[in-house]
């Protein structure tokens, strides 16, 4: 870890502090530079392209793998000079399980609750609680070359939490999942936070961000180039948008000349007929709906929709989402 500063202890309530932390490999700069912070009890996502360095700064954090440059903390502890302190406070899950598919869930968990020291008594607790957490009771004894991808998941996760640590390294931890057992680990991942738990989250879901995440930092060709709230994210990138859809598309040309002079943009027709104009605010669109109105035009649909965070990541790094890796 050459050319790495230690810092000062970061604030108790602060989870993480990362600083100025860079990682090169020979002359290729995966972390350059990248700075943030996580509060205790909160979400942090890290979202970016593929190859952007996420994941090679959660394995800095985690002490899998050593900083060029700057610095980083967990819970005030270096990284670098308290590893052994660190690595008793986080719990890493990447991406792919690490289990041994021939063993059981319950044998799973045994073996790694005893190579963590308890008891075989402590383990044998510790394992069943796991299993009713995790709802894998019924599935316990079975072996996991019979698991679905969800169940998988879902008992790396529970590896990873054995020595119930405050801090949790969550590495794309939905990858491949259906929609339904997706939506069971979020609500895992909530349980967790309500229950003290500081989830840092790397993701190629953006909407697994926008569900889960307090803070967002956005990091592409290893910088951060954007940081805040997914509300805030979202405005940066413009303004909400008003969608109406009429009741007889012959009124279609005298409405989008009623929402441009008065939202002050032009307006857009959709394939499906829908007009949408950026509006700065819910008295424009109060003013819309009043002059369509005014005019004689039925209107069959009406919404107001924000910037998703899939306009958000592509302005701010120029990749789509499928990218997003």
């Amino acid at each position: 870890m050459a050319g790495m500063v230690s810092s000062p202890a970061a604030p108790p309530e602060l989870a993480v502090d990362v600083r100025d932390l860079t990682v090169r490999f020979d002359d290729f700069v995966a972390v350059d530079g990248v700075s943030f912070s996580v509060p205790t009890g909160s979400v942090l996502g890290l979202l970016g392209p593929n190859g952007a360095g996420k994941t090679t700064t959660v394995r800095v954090l985690a002490t899998l793998l050593p900083a060029s440059g700057g610095s980083a903390s967990i819970f005030g502890h270096d990284v670098q000079h308290d590893a052994h302190r660190v690595r008793s406070l986080v719990g890493l899950t990447g991406q792919y399980a690490s289990v041994d598919e021939e063993l059981t869930a319950r044998e799973n968990l045994m073996v790694f609750a005893r190579l963590l020291r308890f008891s075989r008594a402590g383990a044998r607790r510790r394992t069943a609680e796991l299993l009713e957490e995790f709802s894998l009771t019924d599935a316990a004894n079975r072996s996991l070359k019979h698991f679905s991808g969800g169940m998988r998941r879902r008992l790396d996760l529970a590896t990873s939490l054995l020595a119930e640590p405050p801090l949790i390294f969550l590495d794309e931890p939905t990858t491949g999942l259906d929609p339904r057992t997706r939506q069971q680990m979020w609500e895992t991942i909530r349980r967790l936070v309500r229950g003290g738990s500081t989830v840092v989250l790397t993701t190629q879901y953006l909407e697994e961000a926008d569900q889960l995440a307090d803070n967002i930092v956005v990091i592409d060709h290893g910088k951060v180039v954007a940081e805040g709230s997914a509300d805030e994210l979202k405005s940066s990138v413009g303004s909400s948008r008003l969608r109406l859809s009429l009741v007889d598309d012959g009124d279609l040309p005298t409405a989008s000349q009623v929402m441009e002079q008065i939202a002050g943009h032009s307006v857009d027709t959709e394939a499906d007929r829908t007009l949408v104009v950026p509006v700065a605010g819910a008295s424009l669109v109060t003013d819309v709906l009043i002059a369509l109105r005014d005019k004689g035009i039925e209107v069959s649909e009406v919404g107001v929709h924000k910037p998703t965070l899939d306009e958000v990541f592509f302005q701010i790094t120029g990749n789509p989402r499928k990218e997003s890796t």
